[in-house]
């Protein structure tokens, strides 16, 4: 019988990319998301699992969960027998957090802690947390490894991650049967190449790829570049891309995901003027608030210690991105999967 890994905020751009990958590697993956940056569609699944389900032909049970719920996830533990959990679940738009500090400390901190809580008192002693290239705050040297310091966050989600790993760091040395694999995103972009999934964030976007796309499909008018004084090779932002692989590990491990190369800003626009045919219109607006100038990843420990590398090239990622938007104009809710 297939292992049963709980996949929470499992509906979402990077946890929905990630129960495909788990059905491919022989798991069953049970979903848990609150709906709060996924679209309902039939039967009250979200759409993005809708259409796993039809593409992979197969079923995926999932339930709508807020993690903050504990005795509602408690409900879920005493159904099953989980032999890991992957957590996606959270807040996650730098912008957003430096607005509404406390959101994201109540949502993203206690939910966590529940989940850990809920694992222990339930024997479930396996996990892969979604952290994310905030830990690390405004680079002390590029590209950033694994050694590089942490907690010099400049924004509240950053801290939120940070905070978060340390719950885990902390308890997976006071519990020796606990085993814990951080994984550090930078900027994952992307979808799945049947354009069938993808991101679509509800709302205007918090990143960079999303918006540039509704821009190119005709859902944004303009790009707001935030920012050209940087010190980068034009003045905006460094970014940093991905495409997402999982694999689950028996020790405590942290890995950055990335390509080892960072693009700008206006890199970006152009690779997605390419991937689209379209030209992409852009202003100049101020900085924003928590933002660094560069922040690209050294991805070589994660390379030797699980097999692990970046599969595609920026030019590809943003033709599966196109892709998808092409195919969904207005995300998963024109509903046009088949």
């Amino acid at each position: 019988m297939a292992e049963k890994v709980l996949v929470t905020g499992g509906a979402g751009y990077i946890g929905s990319h990630c129960v495909v990958e788990l059905i491919e590697a022989g798991y069953q993956p049970v979903v848990v998301d609150d709906f709060s940056n996924a679209v309902r569609g039939e039967g009250d699944v979200p759409e993005s699992i809708r259409r796993i389900e039809k593409f992979m032909d197969t079923s995926i049970e999932f339930h709508e969960l807020d993690l903050l719920d504990r005795p509602g996830l408690e409900k879920i533990f005493k159904k099953h027998s989980f032999s890991a959990v992957m957590h996606f679940a959270g807040l996650k738009a730098v912008g957003e957090s430096v607005e509404q500090p406390l959101r994201y400390y109540r949502v993203n901190l206690t939910a966590s802690m529940n989940l850990l809580e809920v694992m222990q008192a339930y024997r479930v002693h396996n996990l892969v947390f979604s952290s994310s290239a905030t830990v690390y705050g405004d680079p002390q040297h590029l590209p950033i490894d694994e050694q590089h310091p942490v907690g010099g966050c400049t924004n509240p989600y950053g801290k939120t991650k940070f905070f978060i790993e340390e719950m885990i760091k902390d308890h997976c040395k006071a519990e020796k049967k606990w085993n814990a694999v951080l994984l550090r995103y930078f900027n994952p972009i992307g979808a799945h190449f049947s354009g069938l999934i993808g991101e679509d964030p509800q709302g205007i976007p918090n990143n960079l790829l999303p918006y540039v796309a509704q821009v190119a499909i005709g859902r944004r008018e303009c790009l707001n570049v935030f920012g050209n004084d940087y010190d980068t090779i034009d003045g905006t932002g460094n970014l940093f891309s991905i495409i997402l692989t999982i694999k689950l590990l028996l020790t405590f491990c942290v890995y950055n995901l990335g390509t080892g190369r960072g693009y700008s800003v206006l890199q970006m626009v152009k690779a997605m003027e390419k991937a689209s045919g379209k030209e992409i219109a852009y202003k100049v607006a101020p900085r924003r608030g928590g933002d660094i100038a560069s922040c690209y990843a050294d991805p070589r420990l994660a390379e030797e210690e699980l097999g692990w590398k970046a599969k595609f090239d920026l030019d590809r990622m943003c033709e599966d991105l196109w892709r998808w938007q092409s195919k969904n104009p207005t995300g998963f809710s024109n509903g046009t999967a088949s």
